[in-house]
C-alpha cells in the first residue's frame, strides 16, 4: 500500500472543524474563524458534493470553486490517457 504523499491533499488531513446548524430557511453559517482561516470572503463560490451510501446522502463536501477544475483534471487525466 502506497503511503500519501505529504502534498496529498484533504484526504490525509481531514477532520472535524465545526457542528453547524441549518436555519429556518435551510442556510448554514460557517464559524468565522473556519472562514478565515480557508479565506473564504463574501460571495466566494464552494461546490457542494454529496456522498451516498446505500441509496442516501450521507456526507456532503464543501469545495472551494477554484480548486476544483484541478482536481477534476486529476481525477479525468488518467481515464482520458486511456482513451486516446
Amino acid at each position: 500500500m502506497n503511503k500519501p504523499k505529504k502534498d496529498a491533499g484533504c484526504s490525509s488531513c481531514c477532520k472535524v472543524e465545526a457542528m453547524v446548524s441549518l436555519d429556518e430557511r435551510g442556510q448554514i453559517l460557517l464559524p468565522k474563524d473556519l472562514r478565515e482561516r480557508a479565506g473564504l470572503k463574501p460571495g466566494d463560490k464552494l461546490a457542494v458534493v454529496a456522498a451516498e451510501d446505500k441509496g442516501e446522502i450521507c456526507c456532503l463536501y464543501l469545495i472551494r470553486s477554484d480548486k476544483l477544475a484541478g482536481l477534476v483534471k486529476d481525477f479525468l487525466a488518467p481515464v482520458m490517457k486511456d482513451l486516446i
